[in-house]
């Protein structure tokens, strides 16, 4: 399987992918679990916290059958950090030249974000055909993909930023949306008070956006 077809196998996996900032470690394996049994198996933790890169790695080893990425990812030192603590599949904000390079050699796809149409053509003629639509809202949302779905008809996108259970259906109809990303599936506030079933209901009212 190349890589291409490694990260659309994963995108295609669940509508939504959720975006995770972890601030605990023993929050992982619960918070795991929970979207899971909702029917979320695509799993985008941020590196964002201290705890990022062991809570892949725990998440990676307890749930084989889970897609664990890693995201935030900016610099070919992080992608290796990630890779080889289990991430299936890396996301990041853009893409720079030192990221492009590591990324050709890495064992791990990389999904990287895009905001204009120079930024796609950029990735295009680095070879990617998955990209993250990032800030979406602020890229200007469904009428920019439609835009896009003009000129790169071959291109993918997970659009990511500002995105909610409100809109998330209308981002998913776009034939160019492979899944959506957003926080909204574990709010800091569920996540604090270990509230696995609110979570648990979350992911399955997002795995039921299936296009």
């Amino acid at each position: 399987m190349t890589t291409d077809q490694a990260l659309e196998r994963i995108l295609r996996a669940s509508p939504v992918l959720p975006v995770i900032a972890l601030d605990r470690l023993d929050q992982a394996l619960p918070l795991a679990e929970a979207l899971l049994k909702g029917g979320i198996s695509t799993l985008e933790i941020t590196l964002r916290t201290p705890v990022a890169l062991e809570a892949i790695r725990c998440i990676a080893r307890a749930f084989p059958e889970a897609h664990v990425g890693a995201g935030t990812v900016t610099t070919p030192e992080a992608l290796r950090q990630v890779a080889e603590a289990g991430a299936a599949f890396a996301v990041s904000p853009g893409l720079t030249r030192p990221l492009l390079e590591a990324a050709a050699a890495s064992p791990i796809p990389l999904l990287p974000g895009v905001m204009t149409p120079t930024e796609v053509m950029a990735a295009m003629d680095a070879g990617f055909r998955f990209l993250k639509l990032f800030p979406a809202e602020q890229a200007g949302g469904i009428p920019m993909l439609r835009a896009l779905a003009g000129p790169f008809k071959e291109l993918r996108f997970c659009p990511t930023g500002g995105i909610g259970p409100g809109t998330a259906h209308g981002y998913l109809a776009q034939p160019n949306v492979l899944c959506v990303g957003g926080s909204w599936l574990t709010p800091r506030n569920l996540l604090e008070a270990g509230d696995w079933m609110a979570i648990q209901a979350l992911a399955r009212e997002a795995a039921a956006l299936r296009r």
